[in-house]
């Protein structure tokens, strides 16, 4: 079974000018973040996906691929920053509680607006995320 989702299925440029005009600020600011935590560009996985590095898993079914190891999707109506690791984490925990205004699933993060949240906790967030993920797929 192949993933249909993988890295490079257009540009940044490309993903960049479909994105909702209320969003690019956004959408730049995290960009900047992201490569600035994770020394990685940014690459676009899908058509929305902009994902920073990159794992390689194995489930035990057999089946196996590459994933980014952070990064995020500017929605119309939120941003989903994919916080890989999770939230079990007690580190994690903490530092949402000081965020500002979120959601979260499994492993996505979910924000309005980047002027509603703590940026500074934001990057400690996703810092976190990428040491713990890394601890956890060591480069192949």
């Amino acid at each position: 079974m192949t993933i249909k989702t993988q890295a490079n299925q257009i540009t940044l440029q490309d993903c960049l000018t479909h994105i909702d005009p209320k969003r690019l600020d956004d959408a730049n600011t995290l960009i900047a973040l992201f490569e600035k935590i994770t020394q990685e560009p940014a690459v676009v996985w899908g058509k929305d996906m902009i994902g920073f590095g990159c794992y390689q898993y194995k489930y035990d079914s057999g089946q196996s691929g590459e994933w980014p190891l952070t990064g995020f999707s500017p929605r119309k109506t939120k941003l989903s920053l994919y916080i890989m690791s999770g939230f079990e984490n007690k580190e994690i925990t903490t530092l949402l509680k000081q965020l500002g205004k979120h959601s979260v699933s499994k492993s996505c993060l979910y924000i309005s607006k980047l002027d509603k949240i703590d940026l500074s906790v934001l990057e400690l967030i996703i810092t976190l995320s990428v040491k713990l993920m890394k601890a956890k797929y060591p480069a192949q």
